[in-house]
C-alpha cells in the first residue's frame, strides 16, 4: 500500500466523514475507476450493508467490463445488484442527440430511485469528480433531476486524486484506461443501433488482443476510424493491413487509423465547434 501525501490524506478524511455522516448509499456503479472507488469507499466506511453498488448490464458497456465489475465486487466482498435499462429503446437516446448521456443516465437514476424505496434513508451517490465539472457532461444535470450526489465533487477530488487513492487501497483497475460507453464512439446524430455497439465492442477487443490496451474504434456508418495512444502507432502501422483486414470482417467496408492518436472526447470538438459558432453570430 502506498502512502499518501498530507493533501490526500486530509480529503481521505473528508471522504471518510462525508460517508459517515450517511446513513447508507446506493452507488450508481459501472465499473470505471470513479465509481469503482466510491462505492469501495462507501463499503468501508458504511460497512456492507449500507453500501449497495447497482450496475446497469446495458449494451452500451463493454461485457468485458461488465464482468470486471462483477470481480471487484466479489473479491471486496460488496453487494451488487444487476438490472437493465434498456435506453435503446428509448428514441430521445438511440437518435444520438448531443444531449445523450442525460437520457441514459435519466432512466438509470429513475430506475435507482425505484430501488431506494427498498432502502429507506440510502442515497444514491455517482461516481463524477471535481475535473468533470469543467467539461460538457450531460449526465450530471439528469443527476441532479434524480437527486443523485457525488462525494468526489463535494470534497473535491480530481481525476488524478482518484487513482492515487486507488492506488493506496490497491485497487485492481487503479491504472486501468478510462472505458467510455461504447454509444460515445458514434458521432452526435448518428443513430446508435445495437449492430453497430457489436461491431465496436469486437474491433475494441481484437485491438485489445494485439496488445494495444488504451483504444477506441470510432463507428462512421459504412466506415470505421482505429485509435490508439500516440505512441503505440509506431507499433500499429508495420500491422496496420493485417488488423485493417480482420476488423472489416466485422461489417465495415473500409477501416482507417487516426494518425492523430487517441483523443479522449472526440466526438466532443463539434459541440466546440456549434458555440464558437453561436459566439460569433
Amino acid at each position: 500500500m502506498n502512502e499518501l501525501h498530507s493533501d490526500l490524506q486530509e480529503k481521505l478524511h473528508m471522504l471518510e466523514h462525508w460517508f459517515g455522516q450517511r446513513k447508507g448509499s446506493i452507488v450508481a456503479f459501472s465499473g470505471g475507476i470513479d465509481s469503482t472507488l466510491v462505492l469501495y469507499l462507501a463499503r468501508k466506511f458504511q460497512g456492507k450493508e449500507n453500501a449497495i453498488g447497482v450496475i446497469s448490464n446495458s449494451e452500451s458497456l463493454k461485457n468485458k467490463d461488465f464482468n470486471l465489475a462483477q470481480s471487484f465486487c466479489k473479491e471486496f466482498d460488496i453487494q451488487l445488484i444487476v438490472i437493465k435499462t434498456n435506453e435503446l429503446t428509448d428514441s430521445r437516446y438511440s437518435e444520438n442527440p448531443i444531449n445523450r448521456c442525460f437520457f441514459c443516465k435519466d432512466h438509470l437514476f429513475n430506475d435507482l430511485q425505484e430501488l431506494k424505496k427498498d432502502y429507506p434513508g440510502f442515497e444514491i451517490l455517482s461516481g463524477t469528480n471535481f475535473d468533470d465539472l469543467g467539461d460538457y457532461r450531460p449526465g450530471i444535470d439528469a443527476a441532479q433531476k434524480n437527486q443523485v450526489i457525488s462525494p468526489l465533487v463535494d470534497c473535491k477530488v480530481t481525476k488524478e486524486e482518484i487513482r492515487e487513492i486507488a492506488r493506496h487501497f490497491n485497487l485492481p483497475n487503479w491504472n486501468k484506461p478510462a472505458s467510455p460507453c461504447l454509444s460515445s464512439r458514434i458521432p452526435y446524430n448518428q443513430d446508435v443501433t445495437l449492430e453497430k455497439l457489436r461491431q465496436i465492442e469486437a474491433a475494441e477487443d481484437l485491438l485489445n488482443s494485439y496488445g494495444f490496451e488504451d483504444v477506441r474504434l470510432r463507428h462512421y456508418g459504412t466506415y470505421g476510424k482505429i485509435e490508439v495512444q500516440k505512441g503505440d502507432l509506431e507499433k500499429l502501422l508495420p500491422i496496420r493491413e493485417k488488423v485493417i483486414g480482420e476488423i472489416r470482417k466485422f461489417g465495415f467496408e473500409r477501416i482507417e487509423i487516426d494518425e492523430e492518436g487517441l483523443v479522449s472526447g472526440k466526438m466532443n470538438r463539434v459541440l466546440k465547434l456549434e458555440i464558437q459558432k453561436i459566439d460569433n453570430k
